[in-house]
């Protein structure tokens, strides 16, 4: 029996040609970005790695330009940093990698992983593209591609990296013993990356129960949604946080890279919460109140 319905505007592309579309986008661009490192050379990483990053996210964005969607940079976020924690060691270590190397090189992969399966089975293809970006296609216009480069692409990119200074000391050029400071990034790096799944399992569930139940307009307020409006952005958080403390635990020159963790924190509570708490006052009308009484992110355990 055919899904097409009459009458009824059908997808440019399937599901799965969506998929093959995004996958030779980012096998293009790991390509890209691996011939920028060679180039380039590895005399200093972080630059290298930044230029090699931000040639990926060109290659990205033509894809985002050529099949009309800026979703398919979406994964990004969670594609590159076990790449680069990966690469990482190849080119600053000359010994064997140590266990606190292996261990967050597993620890990023597997969030990396998690979430971008995630986004994966929740992506319905290139006929879909993320609501943010459809605001931004009406205020801005014929600027909207402008936009997108910049703050859909580029920003994120930044954000990415920022996030990832650590690494260059955590499986890079960091000698400090293992320690008290690594099983503490290890708790709170694996801690928030089980808050987060956790939250983001929950909330496909929700949606799932209102979808079959034919209910719109409910608010989310079970399990770790009860106690904070965005449990999944705290374990986001959190992750980024844990990053930063092995770094911090494998020199404590690393000081400085807090810059990351900070600015995610800042991006999240400045601008990615009001823009979602936005959009559910006028989805949902209760939601107001429901603000008032469950926090953001930092969990009430007296909410009832």
């Amino acid at each position: 029996m055919s899904d097409v319905i009459e009458g009824q505007p059908q997808p440019k592309h399937s599901r799965a040609a969506s998929f093959v579309w995004v996958s030779v986008a980012y096998a293009l661009a790991l390509a890209v970005a691996v011939g920028v490192a060679r180039y380039w050379g590895w005399t200093v990483p972080w630059q290298t790695v930044l230029l090699a990053d931000f040639a990926a996210t060109i290659v990205v964005f033509g894809f985002s330009r050529a099949l009309d969607n800026s979703s398919v940079y979406d994964p990004y976020w969670s594609v590159v940093p076990p790449v680069v924690a990966l690469a990482i060691p190849m080119c600053t270590q000359s010994s064997a990698p140590s266990l606190r190397v292996w261990l967050v090189i597993a620890l990023v992969s597997l969030w990396g992983a998690r979430l971008t399966y995630n986004w994966a089975r929740g992506w319905p293809g290139l006929h879909h593209e993320d609501w943010r970006y459809v605001d931004f296609r009406k205020k801005t216009g014929p600027f909207y591609w402008v936009v997108s480069f910049f703050g859909l692409h580029s920003m994120p990119t930044v954000t990415v990296f920022l996030g990832m200074l650590p690494l260059f000391y955590a499986v890079g050029t960091g000698t400090a013993p293992l320690g008290w400071l690594d099983a503490l990034a290890a708790v709170v790096t694996l801690g928030f990356t089980a808050i987060e799944a956790i939250a983001d399992e929950q909330l496909r569930a929700f949606r799932r129960e209102c979808e079959e139940r034919g209910e719109r307009g409910v608010i989310m307020d079970r399990g770790l949604w009860k106690y904070c409006r965005h449990p999944n952005y705290l374990g986001e958080i959190g992750f980024w946080w844990g990053v930063f403390l092995f770094g911090l635990a494998s020199d404590r020159g690393a000081l400085w890279t807090i810059v990351g963790a900070l600015w995610t924190t800042v991006l999240f509570v400045a601008i990615s919460i009001p823009l979602i708490d936005k959009r559910s006052i006028a989805r949902r009308p209760a939601y107001a109140e429901h603000m008032k009484r469950v926090p953001a992110l930092i969990p009430n355990p007296f909410v009832k």
